[in-house]
């Protein structure tokens, strides 16, 4: 994972005055080509971390810190715990890192690293197949740092039907879902999440936000995207695949497909879920060939049409 990787590379940097490397690959179990990846990431993403050219060269912390990070801006900071990733949704030692990482920073700026640190998630899996790279959204930047100060916003949204409404919410965290961002805010109503490209204005105020003790962010968002993900594929598919059909499905379906045990006869059990029935049918008509629908009867009954009016078009 490659921010445990990162969040280990500031580490080293912070027991040695100097790593090469080679030496960040032995550690990491990872090619040297990774590791000057990792290195330049962080040096790109605003961390002071530079390179030394030359014999005896290798990769510093900006000053020369060993033992602490004073060296760092506050952005520097807040930076650092963006690109090590939300503490929430991180391994066990990435957490522990990050708290080593919040004791060396200077006392002013740990608060606003540690709420970096939870401000956001990074989900790849994009809902629907576009693959057109979008801008980052226009207030992206305000909301993310309402999040990060905990100050509630005054939000101008424009909803699905075109609606505007103008309202004060209560920013929690922000997340990026494939390339798509939203804000989960608590408002007037409860917990509300807002696509982030449909704000048409955001304000910050001199009010705190209001968050939940039992508030976790990657929990909530793994709740909003269970409960959107069943509103979009609300059938559900018994089926089971031959084994030299089953990579063909996993590319047909993607998130779409769960895979289950073995039967006697060596098929592989699977559920798979759509919007529709006759969706359904129609993207999987081109795999009877390996797989074998048990229900529901109206996805069969499609698949039995469609073979109906293929075989009267092209006999």
């Amino acid at each position: 994972m490659r921010t445990d990787r990162l969040v280990a590379i500031l580490l080293m940097l912070q027991r040695r005055e100097q790593v090469t490397a080679t030496e960040v690959a032995m550690e990491l179990e990872v090619s040297e080509r990774t590791a000057r990846r990792d290195l330049d990431a962080l040096a790109m993403s605003g961390i002071p971390v530079y390179s030394i050219q030359g014999r005896g060269g290798g990769w510093r912390l900006l000053g020369g810190a060993r033992t602490d990070l004073s060296g760092l801006t506050a952005s520097e900071a807040r930076a650092l715990f963006l690109v090590a990733g939300p503490a929430s949704a991180a391994t066990p030692a990435v957490k522990t890192a990050l708290r080593k990482l919040v004791r060396a920073l200077p006392e002013p700026f740990r608060a606003q690293a540690e709420a970096a640190a939870s401000s956001l998630i990074l989900d790849p899996q994009r809902w629907g197949s576009t693959r057109i790279a979008q801008p980052p959204p226009r207030f992206l930047d305000d909301l993310q740092d309402a999040v990060i100060r905990g100050v509630q916003v005054r939000l101008g949204y424009v909803d699905s039907t075109g609606a505007e409404t103008d309202r004060t919410v209560h920013p929690l965290g922000i997340v990026a879902k494939g390339r798509s961002w939203y804000l989960i805010a608590h408002t007037g109503t409860g917990r509300r999440t807002f696509r982030i490209d449909r704000v048409s204005s955001a304000d910050p105020t001199d009010q705190p936000v209001h968050r939940p003790k039992d508030f976790d962010l990657a929990e909530s968002w793994r709740e909003i995207a269970a409960e959107v993900d069943r509103r979009r594929t609300p059938i559900e598919i018994h089926a089971s695949c031959a084994p030299d059909g089953i990579n063909l499905l996993r590319v047909a379906m993607g998130d779409n497909l769960e895979i289950g045990g073995t039967t006697n006869d060596g098929r592989i059990t699977v559920v798979i879920r759509g919007p529709s029935e006759y969706a359904l049918a129609g993207h999987l008509a081109g795999l009877v060939e390996w797989l074998e629908i048990t229900s529901p009867q109206g996805v069969r009954d499609h698949l039995a049409a469609i073979g109906n009016a293929l075989t009267e078009k092209y006999r």
